[in-house]
């Protein structure tokens, strides 16, 4: 399957977590003019707090490359995980460029601001005891996510995200997406495109807010999406299953343009 652009965010190479293997699948079953990675490609505060560099991650970095070397135009956005590369923004490294943000023009003619999403976490006001809490219930559900998908392999079971179950059904959680995506939202309102595409939350959607296009492409720890345009101009989120093939499920979107396939709304197991 070819693309005119993908985007990938938090990937999170060098985290336990990262679904290297999903991501490389999907990244032998695809090729793209464009390929935007939207920030925390790789972990630096989980490799900071414990050494982790399996093969499979490693993969994933050496076919980034190989891609880049075979002409695909690749720009690396940073994120509060891999800040350290926003030291060499405007640079290119490995045929990778390096930015801030960037404006992608679909083959529709629509302007798309890219940022990872970080720039917007003041928006979501709590108090330091409950952002520990959210920490910590977080890393907890996705420990349980890691083993029970294990289980869930061995009875021959597709992947399923009981973090992302769990966190849309929290009310709080729920405030705190819809506040980070309104703040997105507004910002490509400021200044004056059609849309915005981040990622930060790991919360994979395409909607339209307040007339501008949201796309959030999700992250290879819970979701294990990826944002694509069609030769139309067309977006699809498209959401890589523990199969060899993609598995895509359909779901209407408010654009005749857009399309959001992926499982993962309907919350079931």
């Amino acid at each position: 399957m070819h693309y005119p652009a993908i985007w990938l965010s938090d990937i999170h190479l060098g985290d336990r977590d990262c679904k290297a293997e999903f991501l490389l699948d999907f990244l032998n079953n695809t090729s793209c003019d464009k390929l935007y990675l939207v920030g925390d490609m790789i972990d630096l505060w989980a490799m900071k707090r414990s050494f982790f560099w399996p093969s499979s991650h490693h993969a994933v970095l050496r076919k980034i490359i190989a891609m880049a070397n075979l002409g695909t135009k690749i720009i690396y956005i940073p994120g509060n995980h891999d800040g350290l590369v926003r030291e060499i923004i405007g640079d290119s490294v490995l045929n990778v460029e390096i930015h801030k943000d960037y404006i992608h023009t679909t083959k529709a003619g629509k302007k798309l601001l890219l940022m990872h999403g970080d720039e917007f976490d003041h928006t979501v006001l709590c108090s330091r005891w409950i952002k520990v809490i959210g920490y910590t219930t977080y890393s907890l559900l996705i420990r349980l996510n890691r083993w029970g998908n294990k289980i869930r392999k061995l009875l021959g079971l597709p992947y399923w995200s009981m973090a992302y179950y769990i966190k849309n059904r929290v009310k709080n959680a729920r405030k705190a997406i819809a506040t980070f995506e309104k703040a997105a939202a507004d910002e490509a309102m400021r200044r004056g495109v059609d849309g915005i595409i981040c990622g930060h939350i790991h919360q994979p959607e395409i909607r339209s807010i307040d007339g501008v296009l949201y796309c959030n492409d999700g992250d290879w720890i819970e979701s294990c999406t990826a944002l694509v345009e069609h030769n139309n101009g067309r977006l699809e989120l498209v959401h890589w299953g523990d199969l060899q093939q993609g598995i895509k499920c359909d779901k209407a979107a408010n654009d005749s343009s857009i399309t959001a396939p992926y499982p993962l709304p309907k919350l079931s197991p």
